[in-house]
């Protein structure tokens, strides 16, 4: 196991302090802090190697190409991909999510298709294809969640049959921290010829991952949830799918040929190979160079450490809220069915007046609908919850003080 305490000093973030409050940063759902590692490969790439990628001959497009290509390398084996060409670099999980969406999803969803996802999905993996089935005329089907916010698994079989082409759902809810089991969901969906779409935004940050033994077809993560830079994102998709299917954008970087045919008067292209066809345009070198070594980082921590030391910070702190009278928390029971988020409600309060108490002191946690509006209303909460959310910096300590201003808040 790592030293949280040890993590700390590599995140110049926590140097500084607010109103006389050292930071205690309970976002990191949203999004993480950035080690000096991460922040210095960025900034190293800028000072030494800053060129466009696959465009030029001389040195330092060279240089930043092989950076570039080797960010993707890293990646790939971080989920145990094959190899860089099931590895595009997006923007955010949300493009990601939309690629697919688009690309894939216009050329294989017609009517009578059917498309089933959760009540617990963020917007980013509900309305993209809310919106393509107004055009394509397919139906889009909703598995419930139960009373504990896990998912309802007998339900979800029942839903999935002969017309189910994909079945989308995120790998851990980024509400409540509920984990899915991908594997046996990728085992029915592939049993019924669908294919399956994952939004692991919150999942890669915090858990190993190997997308080879969960069998899924496209899996989604953003790199400012794990340490990298924002506007860095993964789209990991099965080889024989990215292949077969259209670029979501067009334009330059992306094809290897394009023919202007005088009989025609027609202009034909020849895309260029994976995963250069679905990145379009000058890419976000700098963000991806950041993207590599937050993953070297996260190695060296190991992300078996990384998941036992949320789950006891995890399951620390939902003992200690017990000893409120006031508050009330959501997600599942167990654990081993959550991550390092917990979601809460204060009796009385409105969630964003408990946030600013707690900014008041220093201490940073999400307040609102967190882009899961479905899924609160499910959960009968129409004004949203506090949510904490943990990661590999964050201590016991943290926690203790956490729960001493929520009693202080509670006597409001």
């Amino acid at each position: 196991m790592f030293d949280p305490y040890k993590v700390r000093e590599d995140f110049p973030i926590f140097n500084r302090k607010i109103d006389g409050n050292n930071i205690i940063y309970f976002d990191n759902a949203a999004t993480s802090q950035r080690p000096l590692q991460v922040i210095e490969a960025v900034k190293s790439y800028y000072e030494l190697y800053n060129s466009n990628v696959h465009r030029g001959v001389h040195t330092l497009s060279q240089e930043s190409s092989e950076l570039y290509e080797k960010a993707h390398r890293e990646v790939a084996n971080f989920i145990n991909a094959k190899d860089l060409q099931e590895i595009v670099f997006v923007k955010n999980t949300t493009e990601a999510l939309n690629l697919v969406a688009y690309a894939w999803g216009f050329k294989n969803l017609k009517a009578g298709d059917e498309v089933v996802t959760t009540l617990m999905e963020h917007h980013s993996n509900m309305i993209p294809w809310e919106m393509i089935s107004k055009v394509k005329g397919f139906k889009v089907k909703y598995v419930d969640i139960n009373e504990d916010a896990t998912l309802n698994y007998e339900m979800l079989e029942n839903m999935v049959g002969s017309k189910t082409k994909a079945v989308c759902i995120c790998h851990m809810s980024n509400v409540t921290g509920t984990i899915n089991d991908v594997e046996r969901v990728s085992k029915l969906a592939h049993e019924n010829g669908a294919v399956v779409i994952v939004d692991a935004a919150q999942s890669v940050p915090h858990m190993p991952v190997d997308v080879k033994k969960l069998d899924v077809d496209f899996y989604a993560f953003s790199g400012h949830k794990m340490l990298g830079p924002t506007g860095i994102g993964v789209l990991y998709g099965k080889k024989e799918l990215l292949d077969e299917i259209e670029p979501f954008l067009t334009g330059g970087g992306m094809v290897r040929d394009v023919k202007y045919e005088v009989s025609s008067g027609s202009v034909t292209a020849d895309w260029a190979e994976l995963p250069w066809k679905f990145e379009a345009g000058t890419p976000n070198i700098a963000g991806g160079v950041g993207l590599m070594e937050a993953v070297r980082y996260l190695k060296r921590l190991g992300m078996e450490n990384v998941r036992s030391h949320e789950k006891e910070l995890t399951e620390y702190a939902l003992e200690r809220l017990k000893e409120l009278g006031k508050v009330r928390v959501y997600g599942p029971r167990r654990s081993s069915e959550r991550g390092g988020i917990i979601p809460f409600n204060i009796d009385g309060m409105n969630p964003h007046d408990v946030a600013l108490l707690l900014d008041q002191f220093g201490i940073m946690v999400r307040s609102g609908l967190h882009c899961a509006h479905p899924l609160h209303e499910r959960l009968g909460v129409k004004g949203g919850t506090v949510r904490a959310s943990f990661y590999v910096y964050n201590t016991r300590e943290e926690v203790d003080r956490f729960i001493e201003v929520l009693k202080q808040i509670e006597k409001v």
